[in-house]
């Protein structure tokens, strides 16, 4: 039966391999050691703390060892684990513990102050303390780990649609909505994507996107545990850092997200690091520009854009290195038993453009106490859909053209922020930009576009009109040049396109 205790089950094929290092502490555990840990702690969730399957546990946190504990926890128990977004404010959060019906949380002391507001407001059973504890009630999670065994334990059969997570989504555009991950989807995602993205037992991976994130639990971490390879945790980014253990660990793949892989690029250390065991690193998120694939191209490493959301198990296209030069811009081709296509297209989708739709078995159960937001986006007949306007190539590679909420129409005619964005920045003094709609008593709505420069200096909006004019279509082109500090940002690195209204 298939079902998410990824771990446990590797575990039995190589328990003395290297399944983690702490990049913090320095602590290596092997794929026994880890499993152990997540014994014990699925042991305090069940036996000692009162839990039972479909309960629900919150984890405010860095990442960190525990966190793994807790994640792996949830695939032996049934319980429910529900990360929370270090990011928000005691508000929000407070939203989500109560849509959510948490029991218990534990957290990490570097939110403590956060933790002290939110304990005005909700009672739970248990308030488990990673660091040190805000209240001598609470309960110290060291300490309890320590004074149990793990001896004895018997997994709680989990069936493949029992729920294993819930992940909020960021609510940029409102209120978060809490995507159930079943237990189906994780061991589905992890186990698809080694196997589709050629992972190997000798990879060696960073992880240092947030754990309480899709892209940072399913992306890279249980993929590369699933085909016994090793992940450098970090707690968070850190540029230097991560060139220190790509080098150090021997690093072959690694994950991140646009915004990071320009951080990473433009540290010192990009241009002295080795980088000779390198396979390939990807990007997910966001649109990858090709200035990015062609710098890292510069240092003999691959750069290949994926795709995926929440909702479908955040991996779902592959690409080989060759593809991913060969069409840049592309996401790739569908995972194996991954079924996509464009909405209006039902027979041949080469060349046209339309919503990607997603079905298959790495799609989840919808959103979680809100059964009409999950009557809106998936639909009888199993299609997710994504709400990002894609096309199809004639060798069916995908690439996406913009959102279908960022879709503004210029005088009756549909513009794509993407396409607008991408070619902002191959301008030479361009180095981050985003562009929205804005009502217009002529066309309707026209594009603005919130630049970045690269210099002190920044280009006139004459020049950047006259570079544009040669490259997009005149109705494309936006009607204002607006130069900023810097982009919104979510967690993730996605732009958050409705702050940009607020300017």
């Amino acid at each position: 039966m298939l079902h998410g205790d990824v771990l446990g089950e590797r575990t039995r094929i190589s328990p003395d391999n290297t399944a983690a290092v702490c990049v913090a502490s320095q602590i290596r555990l092997s794929y026994r050691q880890l499993n152990e840990r997540a014994i014990r702690c699925a042991q305090l969730w069940r036996e000692h703390w009162g839990l039972s399957k479909r309960d629900r546990v919150g984890i405010l946190s860095n990442n960190r060892i525990e966190f793994l504990d807790c994640f792996f926890a949830s695939g032996k128990t049934g319980i429910v684990l529900v990360p929370l977004n270090t990011r928000l404010t005691p508000a929000e959060l407070a939203g989500i513990i109560k849509d959510s019906g948490l029991k218990l949380l534990l957290y990490d002391g570097d939110f403590a102050d956060k933790i002290r507001q939110l304990k005005l407001e909700h009672s739970l059973s248990h308030w488990v303390a990673f660091d040190n504890q805000l209240e001598a009630t609470d309960i110290s999670y060291a300490a309890s780990l320590a004074n149990v065994s793990g001896a004895k334990w018997t997994p709680t059969p989990c069936d493949p649609e029992d729920i294993y997570c819930l992940l909020y989504t960021s609510g940029t555009t409102g209120k978060p909505k809490g995507v159930m991950i079943p237990h189906r989807m994780i061991a589905w995602n992890g186990f698809n994507t080694a196997l589709c993205w050629g992972l190997r037992e000798d990879d060696v991976s960073p992880i240092f996107t947030p754990l309480y994130h899709a892209g940072g639990l399913s992306a890279f971490l249980v993929p590369i545990l699933a085909a016994g390879g090793t992940i450098i945790l970090h707690r968070h980014f850190d540029a230097s850092e991560v060139w220190t253990n790509v080098e150090r660990e021997k690093c072959t793949v690694m994950l991140g997200v646009p915004t990071i892989y320009k951080m990473l690029a433009e540290s010192p250390e990009f241009q002295r690091a080795d980088l000779s065991h390198v396979r390939w690193f990807i990007s997910g998120g966001a649109p990858l520009p090709v200035e990015l694939i062609e710098t890292y191209k510069a240092r003999g490493v691959t750069l290949k854009q994926g795709y995926g959301l929440t909702e479908v198990g955040v991996n779902c296209f592959s690409m080989s290195c060759d593809d991913a030069l060969r069409k840049a811009g592309s996401i790739g081709r569908p995972m194996m038993f991954t079924h996509a296509k464009l909405a209006n297209s039902d027979t041949d989708p080469s060349g046209q453009v339309g919503e990607l739709w997603l079905k298959g078995p790495h799609v989840s159960k919808g959103y979680w106490n809100d059964p009409a937001a999950t009557a809106s986006s998936f639909d009888h007949a199993g299609w997710f859909h994504t709400g990002d306007i894609a096309r199809c190539d004639a060798d069916g590679f995908f690439y996406i053209v913009g959102r279908s909420k960022d879709m503004f129409i210029s005088g009756g005619v549909n513009v794509y922020p993407a396409e607008v964005e991408a070619a902002l920045l191959k301008h030479p003094q361009i180095s981050d930009a985003a562009v929205i709609g804005i009502p217009d008593p002529t066309w309707g709505e026209v594009g603005i576009a919130y630049l970045v420069s690269k210099r002190s200096v920044t280009p006139p909006a004459s020049e950047l009109t006259a570079y544009l004019e040669s490259r997009l279509a005149k109705f494309k082109i936006p009607k204002q040049f607006i130069f900023v500090q810097e982009l919104p940002r979510t967690a993730y690195g996605k732009v958050a396109k409705s702050e940009l209204r607020k300017f």
